[in-house]
């Protein structure tokens, strides 16, 4: 286990292992066994689970209405440098003691911001290498990095979108530092969300400038970090809404369709958030099926939201069925490029035990290896996947397979259409597929 300074902040609770479903203990996995083997892969290998350093460590359960009521022993000094360290060796305790190999954060997650660039690259140095040599006593790493350039006040306007070019530079600046803070942690991946890279009206905004900015920047970026050696990916995720009115990054096929335009889509993945999809319109494995259509599945965020609430509630995932159906995408789609799932949740306001972080990720690591084992059995073991072929068998063979393989025309169509006299209608046996997965759930 990794050194862990002088405290130990989760007393009592030893390494969560896992005991199988019919086990009573709360602090102990019940489906997630990570070498248990599934379509070739460990689970394990298969989900590369990390915590999110902003909620798990940052976060103290505040919430527009009222202020923290989370008040946990990493949080007690004043000073920014030992805070720091606090809360690394929190986080690294925390991590190691859920079987966990990876971690996710934004730069000022890892120390508080100062006042100035200068002092922001002075901190953020004296983090790193506190945290490389935790990392040299234990087996977590970075699974990705990425910048905080939404919270600061001079982001109004957005970053890489900003109509005043020295705050646009001043984000480049920053999330040069935060490139390197990855590379210098051997990050596997880096992240860009646009927070506020949007608009909150047409009214005073030029969307095409803003957009080949953020093109632009995007581009920079990337080449700043392949000169420096890094050969991770770069990922987009997407998010339709909130903070602002209407964000770039709207959704998966928004993201990918902006990444080709300006030739990124080499280099760039996607980066799933499950409750941005919900507020998108779309299901989580819609979003899945979008990036891995197109060969961008990277990596997952995820959480749920509250189906009767309109705002990201970053809860910890429960749903069995939904996960269920958006692992079958994964396996179909043969999992992530890169990337892995990130618990990006955080237990709720009124959740202020030390130990509810613990039930939090091994519920959310129990319910995505549920569902993962749940989906290989319905591919392996039922007709599933001979119904859905079932449903295109015309296009298998004779004019519908030489439609696949662009020997029609259009006036092909008409005249086929001419010469038919008699329409099949296929049922969608859509009530079959649902209870084939309640079956095997």
């Amino acid at each position: 286990m990794a050194i862990i300074g002088n405290t130990e902040y989760f007393k009592g609770i030893r390494e969560i292992k896992f005991e199988g479903k019919e086990s009573d203990n709360p602090l102990a996995f019940k489906y997630y066994n990570p070498d248990f083997v599934v379509a070739g892969k460990s689970l394990k290998d298969h989900f590369k689970f990390a915590v999110a350093y902003w909620h798990s460590f940052c976060g103290k359960g505040t919430d527009p209405f009222g202020s923290a009521t989370q008040k946990f022993l990493w949080d007690k000094s004043s000073d920014p440098f030992q805070a720091a360290k606090d809360k690394a060796d929190a986080a690294f305790e925390f991590i190691t003691k859920m079987g966990f190999e990876y971690f996710c954060f934004h730069d000022y997650d890892l120390i508080q911001e100062g006042n100035t660039l200068k002092e922001n690259e002075e901190r953020l140095s004296y983090i790193t290498d506190y945290i490389k040599l935790k990392q040299q006593n234990s087996n977590v790493k970075v699974l990705w990095g990425t910048a905080n350039c939404f919270s600061n006040p001079i982001y109004m306007n957005g970053a890489a979108t900003n109509p005043e070019f020295n705050i646009l530079a001043r984000a480049g600046a920053q999330v040069k530092l935060a490139l390197d803070t990855t590379i210098a942690l051997d990050g596997q991946n880096y992240v860009f969300w646009g927070g506020r890279e949007g608009y909150m009206s047409l009214l005073n905004t030029d969307m095409k400038r803003e957009l080949d900015h953020l093109g632009r920047f995007l581009t920079i970026s990337k080449d700043y970090a392949r000169s420096q050696g890094f050969k991770g990916t770069f990922f987009i995720e997407p998010k339709p809404m909130e903070p602002t009115k209407h964000q770039y990054d709207f959704d998966t096929a928004t993201a990918i369709g902006f990444l080709k335009e300006y030739g990124l889509e080499d280099d760039f993945k996607i980066n799933i958030e499950v409750n941005h999809s919900t507020l998108a319109q779309h299901t989580f494995q819609h979003e899945l099926c979008v990036a891995a259509n197109s060969g961008m599945l990277g990596s997952i965020d995820a959480n749920r939201g509250d189906y009767q609430n309109g705002w990201d509630t970053d809860q910890f995932p429960n749903n069995i069925y939904e996960t269920t159906e958006a692992m079958l995408v994964f396996l179909n789609s043969g999992g992530l490029k890169g990337g892995g799932v990130n618990f990006d949740a955080k237990i709720r306001r009124n959740s202020t035990d030390i130990d509810d972080i613990f039930h939090a990720h091994i519920g959310g690591a129990d319910n995505f290896a549920r569902a993962l084992i749940t989906a290989d059995k319905i591919l392996s073991s039922s007709n599933y996947s001979e119904l859905f072929k079932k449903r295109y068998q015309s296009f298998d063979t004779g004019l519908g397979k030489d439609y696949e393989n662009k020997k029609l025309n259009l006036i092909d169509l008409y005249n086929i259409a001419n010469k038919t006299k008699n329409y099949k209608l296929i049922s969608g046996k859509q009530e079959l597929f649902e209870n084939i997965v309640n079956q095997f759930i």
